[in-house]
């Protein structure tokens, strides 16, 4: 049937029967669509006019093409064949394109006027120092690690590697090493394998290293979680001569026989047994009450207040009890050893036992680490030290405060002495801070040829502060800063001669400085309610605290500055800052 004249394709006009037959014999209708979906589709369009449409072309014309651009041009556009120019904008400018690196079109090499420097670093300098310096190298400016140690034909085994630096690297923090210490050694013992492009990164729980082989290959990322923390410096001591055989290329030392040792310092027993822990932590409380002007009675009481505390706390460890909880008891049976003698008919000095039961607890190696990460750029870990620290101390105020409470309830006449260190008896007192030292380096477990020099470093302390502060008046908080800073600088000589840790020679030597009376004094008034007094003498002893860290930090920062290593030379490159200041 012919299409009448008028209608269009889309026309969409009443259709009868035999349209509808004649498009199903064509099979198709004008618009290619199957007749079923016509009909449906039709049946829905309406039947005016309105919906023809104003756009709809006529009866006999084609469909003319769309155009390429569905967008009108401008009259602002860039002709054909021609291109538009780019504004050049000033260097620094927000609105200047990003700079790409071509290799087709590199830019021209700038070399400064003075060169540029070469670096070199002194094989013969200990370790620590060369790997702090090419720690804070960026990672382009570092030298080509040759090798120090052999292995397989195939290169370095990657994951061999980062592994066994992991695991030397949770040793050293679970010992009390530094942050940036614990990152020297990690980055010596890759360095030492062949492993350059490696950054180590360490917090106070969580270890990790990247290892990029190239610019275009997929890093190589691993870490490790540090749980479990002991005190042990004869662990310490034996990780540091690995990872010091290790960087040396003369011992040879493969990953398999890295491993084997590794091993064999974990299955390592305590160098002394529980006992001799007991008992040097009861000796230690009775040559700190001695040395703040007890008496062979008070040595006795505070000693035995000190064991039985350490019991407690052990009892309360085996329980698997919060640590927090451990110095809590800890803190109770000196403090009631105290109020004990002073409910007693004997006329003796009661808050020196107290105060020696207060030293034997008072966390000064947590205290000197925190803030020597803090001093050195790592502040996530300085606050979580600190803030173990802080925790530790609550418990020990925690545990004085409640026998203090009980001993006002009894009437127990505790008032705070004015004079705390006696001065008429310095060769005593000298003698008992020597001892002092002697007990705090047998709790931490030291080496027993390290003893005998923690001990005369803690005697020279002493000698110093009491010197400073009962001799020439000096303030207490300087002249603690003082004798700090000269035990850090020994220490870090004996370490620096020994290719070992500074911790064994520092840590007990610190122990007669620590802020042991102004911390009871402080206590003993909040008990009394004096809360003003016992606020200004808790800010004394931390003011104390903090100088004894800073001295330490401030003492080895000079030996390594201005001393050489035996045999050695200074590094040809400067040691930079661990990191930038002023926010930028």
């Amino acid at each position: 049937m012919a299409e009448p004249e008028g209608r269009g394709p889309r026309d969409p006009g009443p259709r009868g029967p035999e349209d509808a037959r004649g498009q199903d014999r064509r099979g198709r209708d004008g618009t290619g669509r199957s007749p079923q979906v016509a009909d449906r589709q039709g049946s829905e369009k309406p039947l005016s006019d309105e919906a023809h449409s104003a756009f709809t072309p006529p009866a006999g014309l084609g469909v003319p093409e769309a155009p390429e651009e569905d967008q009108p041009t401008s009259e602002f556009s860039v002709p054909a064949g021609t291109t538009a120019e780019v504004p050049i904008e000033q260097e620094g400018s927000a609105f200047a394109p990003p700079s790409t690196y071509s290799a087709r079109h590199s830019p021209p090499a700038f070399t400064p006027a003075q060169g540029i420097a070469e670096v070199r670093l002194v094989k013969d300098a200990p370790w620590q120092d060369r790997m702090r310096t090419m720690l804070r190298m960026p990672v382009g400016e570092r030298p080509i690690p040759e090798t120090a140690q052999r292995h397989e034909e195939g290169g370095p085994a990657v994951p061999r590697v980062l592994d066994l630096t992991l695991r030397i690297g949770e040793l050293l923090l679970a010992g009390g090493e530094g942050a940036e210490d614990v990152e020297a050694a990690m980055f010596a013992i890759t360095h030492s394998y062949g492993l350059d492009r490696c950054e180590p990164t360490v917090t106070f729980t969580l270890l990790s290293i990247t290892y990029q082989p190239s610019l275009v290959d997929d890093p190589v990322t691993a870490n490790r979680t540090v749980r479990r923390r002991a005190t042990d410096y004869t662990r310490l001591a034996a990780v540091y001569r690995l990872v010091h055989d290790i960087s040396t290329p003369e011992t040879g030392v493969t990953l398999e026989e890295a491993y084997r040792r590794l091993a064999e310092i974990r299955r390592n027993r305590h160098p002394y047994p529980g006992w001799a822990l007991t008992v040097a932590g009861g000796l230690l409380a009775g040559a700190a009450s001695v040395l703040v002007g007890g008496n062979e009675l008070v040595f006795l009481a505070a000693a035995i207040g000190a064991m039985l505390g350490d019991r407690l706390a052990w009892l309360f460890a085996g329980r698997g009890l919060p640590e927090f909880y451990q110095f809590v008891a800890a803190a109770m049976p000196p403090a009631a050893m105290g109020v004990a003698l002073t409910l007693s008919p004997f006329d003796v000095r009661a808050s020196a036992v107290i105060t020696g039961g207060l030293f034997a607890l008072i966390p000064g190696r947590a205290l000197v680490a925190g803030v020597q990460d803090g001093l050195t750029g790592f502040y996530i870990t300085a606050a979580a030290r600190l803030l173990e620290v802080g925790y530790l101390i609550v418990g020990i105020v925690v545990g004085v405060l409640c026998v203090l409470y009980l001993g006002l309830a009894l009437d127990a006449t505790l008032t705070p002495e004015t004079a705390v260190h006696a001065i008429e008896r310095p060769e005593v007192q000298l003698l008992a801070a020597m001892a002092l030292s002697l007990c705090f380096a047998v709790l931490l477990q030291q080496e027993r040829d390290t003893v005998l020099l923690v001990t005369l470093n803690g005697g020279v302390a002493w000698v110093v502060y009491g010197a400073l502060a009962d001799t020439a008046g000096v303030p207490p908080v300087a002249a603690t800063a003082a004798a700090a800073g000269l035990v850090g600088l020994f220490g870090q000589m004996l370490s620096r001669y020994r290719f070992a840790s500074a911790l064994p020679y520092v840590t007990a030597a610190i122990g007669p400085l620590l802020p042991g009376s102004a911390t009871y004094f402080g206590l003993l008034a909040i008990a009394q309610g004096e809360l003003n007094t016992g606020l200004a003498s808790l800010s004394k002893a931390a003011a104390l605290a903090l100088a004894i860290a800073i001295g330490v930090n401030l003492g080895g920062e000079i030996s390594r500055l201005f001393l050489r290593v035996r045999g050695g030379a200074e590094l040809t490159e400067p040691r930079r800052a661990a990191k930038r200041t002023r926010g930028f």
